[in-house]
This record gives structure tokens, sequence and C-alpha cells, in this order.
């Protein structure tokens, strides 16, 4: 039998992605990732691609228009995000497939209150 010549494996999961430009985050080992955002009738996903570009200046989030993204996502336990805004993201996957990273968030509901 052949061999494929790409391997999907899973990745280790960034500790911290931070907003540095309009579409451009970086996470703790300064490398950057581009959000492709997937909004649905019932959720809100976004795709981060693991891209070495270069970072450019870094803004302030003043100057930064406004985002259904949060500024920063922290991991939490259970394979998911915390984000600036208190907004939780399920991890979908996380695969480095020929090079490349892509992780895969999902926003999950806010939950009910008591």
């Amino acid at each position: 039998m052949g061999e494929f010549p790409f391997r999907a494996h899973t990745a280790l999961h960034p500790d911290h992605l931070w907003i540095w430009r309009k579409a451009v985050y970086v996470d703790e080992n300064q490398r950057t990732w581009l959000p492709i955002t997937i909004e649905t009738e019932n959720s809100l996903q976004v795709l981060m691609r693991q891209e070495d570009i270069p970072r450019g200046e870094a803004v302030r989030p003043s100057q930064l228009s406004p985002s259904p993204l949060p500024l920063m996502w922290q991991l939490y336990p259970g394979r998911r995000y915390r984000g600036s805004d208190s907004s939780f993201w399920r991890i979908v996957y996380h695969i480095e497939l020929g090079g490349v990273e892509d992780l895969l968030l999902e926003q999950l509901p806010d939950p009910e209150p008591e």
C-alpha cells in the first residue's frame, strides 16, 4: 500500500492568543495566528490558522474596530478557551497538516441565569 503524502496529527494548544493588529493574533511563543470568522444562524466559529507572517506594529485595542472576537483567549480546562470578554469557546479541533496548524473554536452559549 502507498503512503499518504500528508499526515495530520493533533498539536499542542496555545496557552494564550493576544490580538496584535487587525486580523493577527500572537501566542506565547510569538507565533502569528490568522482568524477566519464563520458566522451561522446558530453559532459563531473561528478558524485560527498559524502562519508565520511579519507582525508589523502592535495596535492598542482602542484602535481596532468592533469585532465579535475577543482581544485575548486563555486556555481553560475541558478543551476550551475563555475570552477576555468572558465568553467561552470550545475547541472543535486542532490539527497540524503539512506544517500548517488549524485551530477551530466555537463560541459556547452564555449560561442561563438561575
